[in-house]
């Protein structure tokens, strides 16, 4: 089984293009917190690349901008290319099949207007300027467990 959920913030604005055939996607880059701390005591951030096609992808560009809060489940995707220098370069990317936002426009508003940058909330939870009770996943703990019956 292939499956992928995410949960950070998007690194940038996303921008909607076009496939030779007019389909629409786009791909942008989710911002995530890890859930331990390194040797100086900070949090590393691991930054995911995820493309999305179609409606999905428009409403992502639509709607969402740099610092956004999403849900991402998708499944993995790797590839290859050759860059100038003839080399062989792999790639890894998740292929959305849902992107959830998950903070409202009036919270997302808000967090632009107290100027705090994405990787403020992620990077340093003692910054004055971030309000962690807007955090939907505030009371969840260190992990969540799912039971595997559930998916079924």
């Amino acid at each position: 089984m292939n499956r992928v959920s995410l949960v950070g913030r998007l690194t940038a604005k996303p921008e909607l293009r076009y496939t030779g055939s007019n389909l629409p996607y786009t791909r942008f880059s989710v911002a995530i917190s890890r859930t331990y701390t390194n040797q100086a005591g900070q949090r590393e951030t691991d930054f995911i690349n995820v493309t999305a096609w179609r409606k999905q992808a428009e409403n992502v560009c639509n709607y969402l901008d740099k610092g956004s809060l999403v849900s991402v489940d998708g499944k993995l995707q790797t590839g290859s290319y050759d860059d100038k220098d003839g080399n062989k370069r792999y790639t890894m990317d998740v292929i959305a099949d849902n992107v959830q936002f998950l903070e409202s426009k009036q919270q997302a508003k808000e967090r632009k207007n107290d100027n705090v940058t994405p990787y403020d909330y992620q990077n340093n939870q003692s910054n004055n300027n971030v309000d962690v009770d807007n955090d939907p996943f505030a009371e969840f703990g260190e992990t969540v467990s799912i039971d595997d019956n559930f998916l079924d």
